[in-house]
């Protein structure tokens, strides 16, 4: 398990001072930190179809980019690349423990942890970022440049390569294994290797208004709703045909608007949205379906642990009406176990004493057999 040291800083303290504001340094945040993860094992993984990868060096002096799956890296020397693995955490279980140190900020605004292995000199070079990101240094060391935000110009290094323009440091630093670097959305940053080294980082990244609205649009047209034309009865003569009255101009409007104000339709999309996954599952559904009084004897001796990046989210109010959100869909269950679905929802790991109440309750006991079949959820030897 991986604990957080904010240095006499609480976790709140840290959101008001640098969370989306300003970047930070913090010595040791990881203490005794050893990488969960081998390079060589991270190398495998870059060579899997499914799994999002991109190796980045330079040749001639110009930029190269890759995307993975990879078949050898022996071409690349012993020097000036990176290899970059995205959603570690859907693939490795200990990686992904290391995301649950910064439980403090939602689950919603997760992106995923990605991982980099860099053989000196190596780096993606000087880019800015539209996500925040908690950038935890493993074995090895590396050399940080971080920038002001502001203007900055950005070009294309590379196709695949999005670089800005040289700036000034505001931070410059060498990272040593358990230090963490915290760089908001908008700050240029460059990392090198300055030996072989691996870094891990928990990236948070919201949504723009352009990707939900496009998103809704699909999921009324899936849905077959938002297709009422607009209707004006009592429509007057006009002089004018060229303009747009203000009066029309409002119904256009409220059309669009009407859409987002039905709350529990826009409520339930928003749910479905945000539990989506963003990049591939390593689902393995059982062989055979587990039973329901095997799932009520199992939780006494076993834990359930939740599938590595399953999305998993409930709104509020509306937990204890009976629904959740697993995987993209809308999830209905007793309002009875509501308290047990929120367990399910908050944490990635529940023991047998998290559950203990709930572990003959018939209605929880159906749905975590549910999830068990569906792959989304796994037994897990308690140590």
């Amino acid at each position: 398990m991986y604990t957080l040291n904010l240095k006499q800083m609480t976790q709140q303290e840290f959101l008001d001072e640098y969370w989306q504001k300003k970047p930070v340094v913090i010595r040791q945040g990881f203490k005794n930190f050893i990488d969960p993860i081998a390079a060589d094992e991270l190398a495998g993984l870059a060579m899997e179809e499914q799994i999002e990868s991109r190796l980045v060096h330079k040749k001639d002096g110009k930029w190269q980019a890759a995307f993975g799956p990879f078949e050898s890296y022996e071409h690349l020397g012993t020097k000036n690349w990176s290899l970059v693995v995205q959603a570690l955490d859907n693939f490795s279980e200990e990686a992904a423990e290391i995301i649950e140190a910064f439980r403090f900020i939602p689950h919603w605004r997760l992106d995923d942890l990605m991982a980099s292995f860099a053989m000196p000199g190596g780096s993606v070079g000087p880019h800015i970022d539209n996500y925040d990101t908690f950038i935890c240094q493993g074995s090895g060391k590396r050399h940080w440049r971080v920038g002001d935000s502001g203007k900055h110009v950005e070009f294309a290094a590379h196709e695949a390569l999005l670089h800005v323009e040289a700036f000034e440091a505001i931070i410059d630093v060498k990272l040593d294994a358990g230090d963490i670097l915290y760089i908001p959305p908008g700050f240029p940053h460059e990392g090198i290797s300055l030996d072989t080294s691996m870094s891990f980082s928990v990236g948070f990244r919201g949504n723009s208004a352009v990707s939900v609205l496009s998103a809704f649009a699909d999921h009324l047209i899936d849905n077959e709703k938002g297709s009422q034309l607009l209707t004006d009865p009592d429509r007057q003569v006009v002089s004018h045909s060229g303009e747009v009255s203000n009066d029309d101009y409002t119904s256009i409007k409220s059309q669009v608007q009407n859409l987002l104000d039905d709350d529990e339709s826009f409520k339930k999309f928003t749910g479905q949205f945000l539990t989506s996954a963003k990049h591939d599952l390593d689902i393995l559904v059982p062989d055979e379906p587990f039973e329901l009084t095997e799932v009520s004897n199992l939780l006494n001796s076993h834990a359930i642990k939740r599938l590595g990046g399953l999305r998993a989210f409930y709104f509020e109010d509306t937990i204890e009406e009976g629904f959740c959100y697993i995987n993209g869909s809308e999830l209905a269950f007793s309002a009875e176990i509501a308290d047990g679905v929120k367990l399910l929802c908050d944490k990635v790991m529940l023991l047998p004493d998290d559950i203990s109440e709930w572990s003959r309750n018939a209605a929880f006991v159906e749905l975590v057999a549910e999830l068990l079949n569906q792959g989304y959820w796994y037994l897990a030897e308690v140590e």
